[in-house]
């Protein structure tokens, strides 16, 4: 009967009126720059694309695919976005099962705990990150994008409470059966914390392919940059490397910096759906107790 109301109709129309206005100017941006990439140089440059392509072409595209070193920035972040959720996950994992238990089964808890906190309100800063980076050789390295970032506290402390509001009696009946805290953790929590990991998983990943300053720090030549830092180089600073300058000096820049952008968001928006369903189970987890 509640749902039958008045006020609930009017606060449902209200709720789904204002998420899909937020979704369509979110969406927006996204498929004009699409359109723009498809479109004519000369619609491009006057400003006429809004909603679909002008003399449409495929030429940005050609380009950019084209260009050797935006593949191979491409390639090292895919391996490093790759490389660097699963080292992440696995890390991140490990030790908030191990932080998650209490006093009695894991002695100086408290101490490890806060030493992870710590980190969280102080940091070193950028020189002596770069000194430490230069003096375990890792410069040109891919170990350099992924190792200074491989454990995030605050994803440490999200997945730890997950552990925590895991029920003991499952961990207790593997511990009758003769299992040790290595299958417990395989066999019970990494199955039961999916849809942690999952939305772990992914703000690793963003944060991986957007990532672009440690990049430019670490990374010496275009060939050893990641895609974000390489589309800095193009866009920010007016790069034209590895494209054929006889034949981008005839084209729009907006066209040909649109089919960068929309091939680097790309990647993102294909896993994002997949991971969706995780999103949705985990909001509801918790919510009802028998």
């Amino acid at each position: 009967m509640y749902h039958k109301t008045l006020p609930y109709r009017i606060f449902t129309v209200f709720n789904y009126t204002f998420l899909i206005t937020i979704s369509i100017g979110c969406m927006l941006p996204l498929y004009h720059l699409l359109m723009v990439s498809f479109s004519d140089t000369s619609a491009a440059n006057a400003g006429l694309v809004t909603f679909w392509p002008i003399d449409f072409t495929f030429e940005a595209y050609e380009q950019t695919f084209s260009n050797d070193n935006f593949l191979t920035s491409l390639g090292v972040s895919l391996k490093r976005t790759v490389i660097g959720t699963a080292l992440a996950l696995a890390v991140n994992a490990v030790a908030a099962y191990a932080l998650s238990k209490d006093n009695r089964t894991f002695r100086g808890r408290n101490i490890y705990l806060w030493y992870f906190v710590i980190t969280m309100l102080f940091n070193a800063g950028l020189v002596p990150g770069y000194i430490l980076i230069l003096k375990l050789g890792l410069l040109n390295n891919l170990l350099a994008l992924i190792l200074p970032g491989l454990v995030a506290v605050y994803n440490l402390i999200l997945l730890l409470n997950f552990f925590r509001a895991i029920p003991k009696e499952l961990e207790e009946a593997t511990f009758i059966d003769g299992a040790g805290h290595f299958r417990t953790f395989i066999s019970i929590y990494l199955p039961l914390s999916m849809p942690a990991l999952a939305t772990i998983g992914l703000f690793t990943m963003v944060g991986h392919w957007n990532a672009y300053f440690d990049g430019l720090i670490y990374m010496k030549g275009v060939e050893n940059l990641p895609l974000a830092s390489f589309m800095q180089t193009l866009i920010v600073q007016g790069s034209k490397t590895g494209f054929d300058q006889a034949v981008i000096a005839n084209m729009s820049q907006r066209t040909l910096r649109a089919s960068q952008i929309f091939i680097a968001a790309l990647p993102i928006l294909i896993v994002y759906p997949f991971l969706q369903r995780f999103f949705v189970k985990g909001i509801v987890i918790g919510a009802v107790k028998e």
